[in-house]
């Protein structure tokens, strides 16, 4: 079983609380230990004095209060406070090399409220070495919210994956396969397509697909069937359905999302000459799906998932 903590990063905000409290159950259900870090903005004495001794972060005093006996982190191997000071969106991608999961809101304190994400939350997505999990605020659009004020959980539990058919996604289809599992949850498989198939005048010379649309959406069904299999064959216990339309991925994916515990989604990471930078459908997902969601990897899946 995986050792590694789930990590949590907070701020004394309304959104890390609630990425804490999503972090509390997925350290449960994981029977992981729990480490809460508080990222001081700047160095400063008093965040260096912090970082250095572990006490006197007001952000993490309070948390400790807070926490200290609750029933619902009695049960884990152990909650760690962390006080860092640095640069966030430095110190916060580098976290996930640390943990099996990454927690975090979509907003912190500061900067622009109308955002619906941060920039520690993109920088965390697009860097981290690990999975990350961005919890959204209940004020999005489309997101059933209850008289507590936060988004009601959907009822039978379930989990979407997005999956390119045309692509291999190890981590992101391993991690949702588990997620579901843990969770009791039904397994949702989304994945879009576009036909005619468009070719860029640069590739006038590559042969399009010469078959009818039908044909297309076959070959794609039987590649996806094949690359679900095994993990089909890992967890019999989740039940699983996979949707492919001519549609658009993110589309599908924040529509689903309304009915969803968690959207799972691969990183595909883009290379470009400035720097790395989140594939267009994880991006998309990121600003607009209103459960939390779930940033994997797209390299092949880490030894660290949890079994």
């Amino acid at each position: 079983m995986d050792t590694l903590p789930v990590i949590v990063a907070v701020d004394g905000s309304p959104d890390s609380e609630r990425a804490l409290r999503w972090a509390i159950e997925a350290a449960r259900l994981r029977s992981a230990p729990l480490q809460v870090v508080h990222v001081w903005p700047y160095v400063t004495s008093e965040g260096r004095a912090a970082a250095e001794s572990g006490i006197g972060d007001p952000v993490l005093d309070e948390l400790r209060k807070t926490l200290d006996g609750q029933a619902d982190t009695a049960g884990l191997p152990g909650v760690e406070f962390r006080s860092l000071s640095g640069l966030t969106d430095t110190l916060l991608p580098a976290l996930g090399a640390e943990a099996q999961l990454l927690v975090l809101g979509s907003r912190g304190r500061g900067g622009f409220a109308s955002l619906l994400l941060g920039s520690n939350g993109m920088a965390c997505a697009a860097h981290s070495e690990g999975p990350v999990v961005v919890v959204p605020r209940p004020d999005r659009a489309g997101a059933g919210v209850g008289a507590d004020g936060e988004v009601v959980r959907p009822d039978p539990p379930q989990v979407t994956l997005g999956v390119d058919a045309s692509s291999d996604e190890p981590g992101a289809i391993g991690f949702a396969f588990a997620e579901a599992s843990r969770r009791g949850a039904r397994l949702k498989v989304v994945s879009g397509y576009a036909w005619p198939m468009l070719t860029p005048p640069s590739f006038e010379y590559i042969a399009a697909y010469e078959g009818t649309q039908q044909e297309y959406e076959n070959a794609l069904v039987e590649q996806v069937t094949q690359t679900l299999a095994p993990y089909r064959e890992r967890y019999p216990e989740v039940a699983v359905t996979a949707e492919l339309r001519n549609a658009d991925a993110a589309g599908q994916l924040v529509e689903a999302s309304k009915a969803s515990d968690l959207v799972v989604v691969a990183r595909h990471r883009r290379r470009l000459p400035v720097g790395r930078r989140l594939g267009s459908v994880a991006h998309a997902v990121l600003l607009h799906a209103v459960c939390p969601i779930a940033v994997v990897p797209e390299e092949t899946e880490r030894s660290r998932e949890a079994e």
